[in-house]
């Protein structure tokens, strides 16, 4: 345990942090499981659960949740397959 009051506050700021954190996560990891079921059954609306996916893993980048190269991948991962279902 932390004996100074700075060392406690940061504690506490940890953790808080990590619940959002985590928060952030598992709604980035939830849309993208929409997205996949989407593009996987053919929806229409498989390009509209894209955008939100996107723009979860932007801000979620932007802020250091995740990495920006782990944003990019996955972005890059989804728009490829949105393409493939475009083609046929």
């Amino acid at each position: 345990m932390p004996n100074k009051k700075a060392a406690k506050k940061e504690l506490r700021k940890g953790k808080t942090n990590a619940k959002r954190n985590s928060a952030v996560k598992a709604n980035i990891k939830t849309l993208s499981k929409k997205s996949h079921k989407a593009l996987a059954a053919g929806q229409a609306d498989s390009a509209a659960f894209i955008a939100q996916t996107m723009k979860a893993l932007d801000k979620a980048a932007g802020k250091g949740i995740i990495k920006k190269n782990t944003a990019s991948r996955t972005k890059s991962r989804l728009q490829k397959k949105l393409n493939q279902l475009g083609k046929k």
